[in-house]
């Protein structure tokens, strides 16, 4: 079986995407599968064998070397960001016909707009932060949002992965800095109240039929929040299991079981919390999680004894036994 690790990605986030990939080529079975490192960058689309690289052909997901053109049966995919975490990847393998790991293009969509998801999740009644949704160019009055919303608030992209993009605002003269912050990750931004809990992320997965808690971790930043640097440059401290209460692992368990199912998620994520008063508010879910060493779901998987390997396995499994949309 020819299995693609797609990494890289057209976003900021490509560099975490590479690392992440070569986590998953080390923890594939070889003597399963057929095992090809795949780039998805914005001039490169390629495969990588010993150094050299392989234009793929983009008409089918193929590529040529020495004169024999390889198909790929599988798509394990791990790009973060555009395209590989909002939907369109997803919906040109589709259209090719070839399997891929995580959620289809809807749900890959839909979860990478935090608007989007805040609105659906709204009918299953899951607390969360009071929010104002702006684009580029419409009228910003800071006073309303600070009646609306209090201080501090966050400011942040609609679309955007890694915390890239996103400043907390503590006095309004630092609201214009904030939103052209937010403004050069995406035309649409999302301005949220501030939550004073304790943070955590939970990684979930579909595994052998079942919705899976893999662990609950504690995020302690040095920075006023969990933002690029403090998940990737090391500023911050990840406690896990959590050190929270009985009831409140109880709650954020339901609560990160409800929302997985709800918006109809397979395959790997990561879905972060604040716990306020003993309530936990969703913050977002990342439908293709960091799998670095230093991000959060391969060490939950670690402590929950869960083997890395098995676990690819049974997303390529998932992959294969799930029908194209059109195919329905």
């Amino acid at each position: 079986m020819n299995v693609a690790v797609v990494m890289g990605g057209y976003s900021d986030e490509s560099v975490i995407s590479l690392r992440s990939g070569q986590l998953i080529l080390n923890n594939l079975d070889k003597s399963k599968y057929n095992i090809f490192e795949v780039h998805i960058l914005p001039n490169d689309w390629s495969v990588v064998i010993d150094g050299e690289k392989y234009p793929i052909n983009k008409a089918d997901f193929s590529f040529t070397k020495d004169t024999i053109t390889t198909k790929f049966d599988v798509a394990v995919n791990t790009v973060h960001g555009t395209p590989g975490e909002d939907g369109h990847l997803q919906s040109y393998w589709e259209l090719m016909d070839i399997p891929y790991t995580g959620c289809n293009f809807y749900q890959s969509a839909l979860t990478f707009n935090k608007r989007d998801t805040l609105s659906v999740l709204t009918k299953f009644n899951i607390p969360k932060a009071k929010s104002i949704y702006l684009r580029k160019g419409d009228s910003i009055d800071g006073n309303k949002i600070k009646t609306e919303l209090g201080l501090p608030f966050f400011v942040k992209p609609n679309q955007s992965g890694s915390s890239l993009g996103v400043s907390k605002v503590d006095v309004l003269d630092q609201l214009e800095k904030a939103l052209e912050f937010a403004f050069a990750e995406d035309n649409e931004i999302l301005i949220e109240s501030y939550l004073n809990g304790t943070e955590v992320s939970v990684g979930v997965l579909k595994y052998k039929g079942e919705t899976k808690v893999l662990g609950i971790t504690e995020i302690l930043s040095q920075n006023d929040f969990f933002d690029y640097e403090a998940k990737y440059l090391g500023k911050s401290e990840e406690v896990t299991p959590a050190r929270i209460s009985k009831e409140e692992e109880t709650l954020v368990i339901e609560s990160a079981k409800k929302i997985y199912d709800s918006l109809g998620m397979s395959g790997f994520s990561r879905t972060d919390f604040i716990i306020m008063n003993g309530i936990p508010h969703f913050i977002e879910i990342n439908t293709n999680p960091g799998l670095s060493p230093q991000s959060i779901f391969p060490q939950q998987a670690a402590i929950a004894k869960m083997n890395m390997s098995e676990m690819f396995d049974n997303e390529i499994a998932l992959a294969l036994s799930r029908k194209p949309i059109w195919k329905k």
